[in-house]
């Protein structure tokens, strides 16, 4: 009897230990996940930051992100002195991924709905986003 009692005893200290070592890969896993996505954010925000622009027909914007209710976080404004194609597959790429990252892990927001610019300009070689009149 005696023995039977220390052998449920460790199995069930195994179980919950096993239970605990899953969250903790869950943790870093999804902490691994978010650090790449923040990674790759920062990578398209430079290369959106180092365009030059010298007239206002150079600028454009892309929605950028994925909110978990629909829709873009928020518009990334860049100009065409930059690779485009390139710009654009990474927004593209980073927004699903933003998707697939929101689905497996229940990410939640807010469900506003974020306007695009109504108009970008060229304005000391950066281009800006308008918003208003």
């Amino acid at each position: 009897m005696k023995s039977s009692l220390i052998r449920i005893l460790f199995l069930l200290t195994g179980l919950g230990l096993a239970a605990f070592r899953c969250n903790d890969n869950e943790d870093q896993t999804y902490n691994t996940e978010l650090a790449e996505l923040n990674e790759l954010k920062t990578q398209i925000q430079n290369l959106a930051e180092s365009a030059v622009c010298n007239n206002d027909t150079t600028c454009k914007f892309i929605a950028f992100g994925s909110k978990p209710c629909g829709g873009p976080w928020s518009y990334l404004v860049y100009s065409t002195s930059i690779d485009t194609d390139q710009i654009e597959n990474l927004v593209a790429a980073f927004n699903e991924k933003e998707n697939l990252f929101n689905a497996k892990w229940g990410v939640a927001s807010d469900c506003a709905l974020t306007q695009p610019p109504r108009d970008v300009i060229c304005e000391n070689n950066r281009c800006v986003a308008v918003y208003s009149q």
